[in-house]
């Protein structure tokens, strides 16, 4: 049966910042200052620069403390070896969860990647990848649930580490001034991001109750800037970034046992966004206006397919289900073949489980569109709708049966692949009982793009699904640049009957 947005209990839409979030935190992701400098690598580096230690660093949000890091460096006759492990406790949307994170890093006399080790927990949803350097190529093996995935990173030049980034810097020499932009690799998205390192200067911190000359180090991830304090040997004493988070050196005693961990702030509704215009009946909506503020609008996804975009308004048409064809043709389906019915390393539209079930779901239909009005229904009637910090994951959704949007979205790009539908991920915002949520839900080709929401059971989704980044997962990092500075104004809800394909 058909509901509204304001008939969903708030807990169950899931926000698409959570895994940018962790991806950010968890690898020390950073990103790009100003695009118009010249990549290139550090001066040459020397492991002899850097110190072996063992740091533990508190983690605050807006001084409360969510959880804990330690961080042991080594030598060895190739380089040395970093390994890092985290713990935070997360509020989304009320429900508290404890992540648990560990990076093992060897990195070559340069500091540059030679292998690594990548695991990441929540409650059921566990994944882990390890990785090796060969000439240009970056060798990785992805485990979870079970199944096991081999991929090659092409590689343009030497990388870095993301969690080894500062000693890199520190050994590469921290002159005051120095702005260079590296490639860097990043184990969330297991691919390679260029990254930005501008050198402030020297500045006395106060850690453990003592002051300490460090070297302020900025960095910028698509506009989301962190502040790091790197002391002698490359350690860092403190670091500031997203959303209030700040990690400060402390013992292993204080880190373990002093002040206790509580959960973050309710990030979901952190983030949200305050609608000036009572959309509840989005549903019934034939277009949506709105007025976009506060970001880059270059950087985003906003034209296209049911979104027309001029200046600052944005436009979003509910998309007709009318007209559609009984069958995807063989020109259509290998125009598409790459990349919207390819699988990756989270939407495993190949494997044996999810073929089986895509296969079992969509029997009887005869048409495209019917196969995913199937294979949404199933999703939304098997997937228990729960807030959930993972490494979004279709064939671990499928094992766990629970998951948020992110999962959901997943979830449902590999069952339709997996059906023969062409189908991507999108993330934006959606409004729900007053307020914009970040989303993600899925756009499919049934003899046209269609936007879909397995959460909601929408097809086509509702009009208030406003997109913002569209792909995979490093394209739709670009909402970092976003999250906490957009601002959104409804100029017409678009009052209206609903199109005759609405269900």
């Amino acid at each position: 049966m058909p509901f509204s947005c304001s008939t969903i209990r708030p807990y169950r839409i899931g926000a698409v910042v959570f895994g940018l979030v962790f991806a950010l935190l968890m690898t020390d992701r950073v990103g790009l200052i100003d695009r118009l400098l010249q990549r290139q690598s550090l001066p040459e580096a020397s492991a002899s620069a850097v110190s072996e230690r063992s740091t533990w660093m508190n983690i605050f949000q807006n001084n409360r403390k969510i959880g804990f890091s330690h961080a042991v460096v080594s030598r060895e006759d190739q380089g040395i070896v970093l390994e890092q492990t985290l713990f935070m406790r997360i509020n989304t949307m009320g429900m508290v969860h404890s992540i648990h994170l560990k990076t093992e890093g060897r990195m070559n006399p340069d500091l540059t990647l030679a292998g690594f080790r990548f695991s990441m927990s929540s409650g059921r949803f566990e994944f882990s990848a390890t990785g090796a350097v060969e000439g240009d190529r970056l060798i990785v093996q992805t485990e979870n649930e079970g199944s096991r995935r081999r991929l090659e990173v092409p590689l343009a030049s030497k990388p870095y580490l993301a969690a080894g980034i500062f000693d890199a810097i520190w050994a590469s020499g921290v002159e005051p001034g120095m702005r260079k932009v590296v490639p860097v690799f990043d184990p969330a998205t297991m691919g390679q991001e260029p990254v930005a390192v501008e050198v402030i200067g020297i500045e006395p911190v106060q850690i453990m109750g003592k002051t300490v000359q460090a070297h302020k180090v900025v960095l910028d991830f698509k506009g989301v800037y962190q502040e790091a304090w790197i002391g002698e040997g490359g350690e860092i004493l403190r670091q500031k970034g997203f959303l209030g988070i700040m990690l400060e050196k402390t013992d292993r005693e204080s880190a373990l046992f002093g002040l206790p961990v509580e959960a973050s702030e309710d990030m979901t509704e952190a983030v949200s966004i305050s609608s000036n215009v009572d959309l509840s009946r989005a549903r019934e909506l034939d277009r949506l206006r709105v007025e976009i503020s506060g970001i880059d609008l270059q950087r985003l996804d906003l034209g296209g397919s049911r979104q027309q975009m001029t200046g600052s308004v944005l436009t979003v048409t509910k998309e007709s289900l009318e007209g559609l064809p009984q069958r995807l043709t063989d020109e259509a389906l290998d125009a598409l073949a790459d990349p919207y019915l390819s699988p990756t390393p989270f939407i495993q539209s190949d494997h044996p489980r999810i073929r089986k079930l895509a296969g079992e779901v969509t029997a009887k239909s005869r048409t495209p569109l019917e196969r995913v009005r199937l294979l949404l229904a199933w999703i939304h009637s098997n997937i228990e709708q729960r807030p959930v910090v993972s490494m979004p994951d279709a064939l671990a959704t499928l094992q766990n049966r629970v998951g948020d949007c992110n999962e959901h979205a997943v979830l449902m790009a590999a069952l339709a692949r997996a059906a023969g539908v062409p189908a991507e991920i999108e993330a934006g915002l959606v409004y729900l009982r007053g307020r914009f949520f970040y989303h993600a839900w899925n756009r499919v080709y049934v003899g046209r793009w269609i936007t879909v929401d397995a959460l909601f059971d929408q097809i086509p989704a509702d009009v208030s699904h406003i997109r913002l980044a569209a792909g995979s997962p490093e394209q739709q990092v670009d909402l970092m640049s976003v999250i906490g500075r957009v601002r959104l104004t409804v100029l017409e809800p678009g009052a209206g009957e609903a199109q005759n394909a609405q269900r």
